[in-house]
This record gives structure tokens, sequence and C-alpha cells, in this order.
């Protein structure tokens, strides 16, 4: 058990039940931050760059307020879908959602979350990478989605563990909670290791 405290930088609410299942005491502290990011940035770097503003914002604003920031550990994610070489972000409405997922159908894609933990004066940054293979999804279904899960918080406008994903995901190669927003046995890992150098 992770006895140091743990601040996720994020309002996901999947994260938040990832770590949760995996029994890793945490509160939530979240800042707004800027996500935007370079046009020539590798696809590996940009979550990356979106989690550390993330950490970076909550450590700050903690410090501001004067609270102790010394051995605590300051968790931020964030996940892009890629399909070929473009970005396919969070939808602003619901044709952006329709338009997505029209793309999505019978493609390949990959999901890169990038973690950025910071602990005193350590910083631990990594990218992951799990490929998804959707089914051809009708126009009928992908409507159907978009009405009932109002996907908008979601990159690329759905969520593997919901109806979509049970009936619209060919295959996965990699992590499935990664594409869930968060490769938690591989932050687990990392949170073990800055754990017991705290202690």
């Amino acid at each position: 058990m992770i006895k140091t405290p743990v601040i996720l930088a994020s309002q996901s609410p999947r994260r938040k039940t990832l770590l949760e299942w995996a029994e890793v005491p945490f509160k939530v502290e979240v800042v707004a931050t800027d996500e935007s990011f370079d046009a020539n940035m590798e696809a590996e770097k940009i979550p990356i760059h979106i989690a550390k503003a993330k950490a970076i914002a909550v450590k700050n604003k903690l410090n501001a307020s004067g609270e102790p920031i010394n051995n605590i550990i300051f968790l931020a994610a964030d996940t892009v879908v890629v399909l070929e070489n473009e970005i396919i972000n969070k939808p602003a409405n619901r044709e952006e959602a329709i338009s997505m997922l029209q793309k999505l159908s019978g493609q390949h894609h990959r999901v890169i979350t990038g973690v950025v933990i910071l602990f005193n004066e350590i910083e631990v940054a990594f990218s992951e990478t799990t490929h998804v293979q959707f089914h051809p999804l009708t126009l009928q279904q992908i409507e159907y989605y978009v009405d009932h899960y109002k996907p908008y918080d979601k990159a690329g406008a759905y969520a593997i563990q919901e109806w979509i994903g049970v009936i619209g995901i060919a295959s996965i190669t990699g992590d499935f909670y990664n594409v869930m927003g968060l490769p938690v046995s591989r932050v687990v890992k990392e949170l073990t290791t800055l754990d017991h150098l705290a202690s």
C-alpha cells in the first residue's frame, strides 16, 4: 500500500476509478490549464506535455496557498487518439462526435496516454500506446451512442468501457486501461518506487 500522499491532477472520473480499483489512496485537485500544443510535436509527446502542465499547475497552486508540497506525489495524465497522423481530440458538440466516430469506424487507431509524476525534485514522465481496431459502425449505431452516452469529455468521442466499446471494437493490442485513460499498472509501479524513496 502506498503511504505517501498522492494528488491526482485530473478531473477524469475514469482515472479516479482506476486508481480506486488499484487501491491507491489519493485526493483530486484540479487547475484549469492550457491544453494547446505545437502542431509539429510528436504524437507521443503531446499528452506528456499537457499532463506536465496539469501537474505543475496543481503543485504551484498548493505552494502559493501555503500548503506543504514536499513529500507529496503529484500525478497527472492526458490521453490523445491518433488516426494515421491526425490527432483526434474531444468533440465540442454532437456533430463533431458523430464525425469523429465515422472516421474511426472500421479503422485502426492509437490511443496514447501521457503520464507525469512529480515528487520533490523528481520528475517521471512516460507515455503508453494501445492499438485499437474498430468494426465498421453504422450511422445509426454512432448516433445512438452519441445521443445516449454524450461522450463530449472523451478523446476520440468514445469510452472503451461503454456500449460502443462492447459492440464496436474488434481488437486491442496493449493496455486496455490505457484506453480508459491511465496505464494504471505502470503508474502503480512508479508510485511504489517513489513511495519507497519517501520512507
